[in-house]
Formats: C-alpha cells, structure tokens, sequence
C-alpha cells in the first residue's frame, strides 16, 4: 500500500477528504450549483458513504455522495482517483441499484421514478476528446434528436479538459481546485464559491478529530487489504512459483514466504 499522507496533504479528489467535505450541505449544494450551472434546493442534508444494496445476497455498493433536491431529483457524485477502466459500467450499476430502491413494493407506475443524475469526477481523460465534461443521456440510434427521456443523466468530469469554451470557468477552477485542493490553487480562483469550500475544507485539515478519525480510517484500509492479500496468496499458492505471487500482489518475497508459512502451521 501506498505510504500515508497527511490530512493535510490530501486533495478533494482523495476519498476521505471528499467524504468529509462533503458531509457539509452548503458543500454539496455549491459544487452541484457549478457542475450543473442551476440553484439546487436540497430537501434534506446529503449523504456520504450511504451503503445501497438489492438485498442481502447481492453485492453493496457504497456512494460517495447521496442527495434528494426539493424537486426530488436525486443525485449521485463520486470522486474517482484510480482509472479502473470500468466507470462507465459501475455507473450503470449504480444508477440500476439506486433506481430498484425508488419505488415500493407493489407499485407499478413506473413514472413514479425519481430522475436521477450520476456524476463521476476524474483527474484523467476516460473517453480521449479532451472535454471537461461528458454527459449522457439515452438517443435513439435511428431518430439521433429523439431522446427516452427515461429521466436518467450521467456526467463524467475530466479534471485535465483543454475546451475551456464549452464549459464556464468556474467549473474548471472548481474541478482544478479538487485534483490541487491548496492555498495556492484557491488564490488563483476567482469564484467567491470555491474560496468558501477551501475555507471549510481547511478547518477540515485543522480539526484534531479528523486526524484521528483519518488515521484509523487509514489503518483499517490497511488491515483489509493485507487481508485480501492474505486471501488471495492462499487461492494462488501451489498455483505460482513464490516470485511471480510476490510479484503479482506487490509483496516483499520475505513477506510471502512467512504467509505461506504460517498457513503451513495452521493447517498442521
């Protein structure tokens, strides 16, 4: 695993830092009032980390933002680092468990569904035209201006867009100061909005809570995924030869050996 940074030193693209700030109404409010250039009334204060699932047998999802304006527009916002090269298709399947969620059981009118608007923000180009913003709607192939208006919309933002003329400089100060979340990046903008967010985003960095809060997040990160590691070198042993395993998980081989082992003695 990656060494920790501080609190400090995260950005609002780093999952933990954008739960945070995002816990604040006004936050969300703001960036949702930029990204889609509207007044956004939240009905009730947002949502981060909210666990969303069909029923227990099937896979949780867990959305980094979850907010219901006063039109009961819902919408959806993630913070995406790493290019898992399959946003497009975890979109799907965060718009498809969000949507099984909207009616209940034994209604049948499906123009019930709320609409649903998806936006995932990227410090990297995932479709290559170079636009910072990239939204879809469904279109008819054969009729290309004739839209489902099935009431659902996904955005996918690109930190590192060359079109500034497409979108309003203010999204692109907004989408900056999230991949640079610093006091040098905040004196460049001249949104009055983002100035705020780097205020509260600063007390975020300064709250002694936080730390504490950031460090056992960060060590439990740790543990699960040395768990994993664990799991899948017992699933790859006898498979593999010791090097291409610690190769594969990114191990030290001292580290592979001691595993291999350990579950030597507890089988024994």
């Amino acid at each position: 695993m990656n060494k920790r940074k501080s609190l400090k030193e995260l950005n609002l693209l780093d999952k933990f830092l954008f739960d945070e700030a995002m816990d604040d109404p006004e936050n969300v409010k703001t960036m949702l009032d930029i990204i889609l250039s509207q007044n956004t009334n939240l009905k009730q204060s947002p949502q981060t980390e909210k666990e969303q699932r069909t029923s227990t047998d099937n896979r949780q999802i867990r959305l980094d933002v979850y907010a219901i304006d006063e039109d009961d527009v819902i919408y959806e916002v993630e913070a995406q680092k790493e290019n898992t090269h399959n946003l497009p298709k975890r979109s799907r399947l965060y718009q498809g468990i969000i949507d099984s969620k909207l009616l209940p059981p034994g209604v049948v009118d499906f123009n019930l569904l709320n609409e649903v608007l998806i936006v995932m923000i990227t410090p990297f180009d995932l479709f290559g035209y170079g636009l910072y913003r990239y939204t879809f709607q469904m279109r008819c192939e054969e009729v290309p201006e004739l839209k489902l208006d099935d009431g659902a919309t996904r955005i996918f933002l690109n930190t590192k867009g060359k079109h500034p003329e497409l979108v309003s400089q203010e999204l692109i100060e907004l989408l900056k100061y999230m991949e640079h979340s610093t006091d040098e990046v905040s004196e460049q903008c001249k949104s009055e909005r983002i100035q705020k967010i780097h205020r509260r985003v600063c007390r975020i960095k300064a709250s002694k809570k936080t730390e504490v809060k950031y460090m056992q997040a960060w060590e439990e990160k740790l543990l699960e995924r040395q768990k994993e590691k664990r799991e899948l070198l017992r699933k790859m042993n006898h498979k593999m030869s010791i090097e291409e395993i610690a190769d594969v998980l990114d191990m030290d081989l001292s580290e592979v050996k001691d595993i291999i082992e350990e579950q030597y003695d507890t089988e024994d």
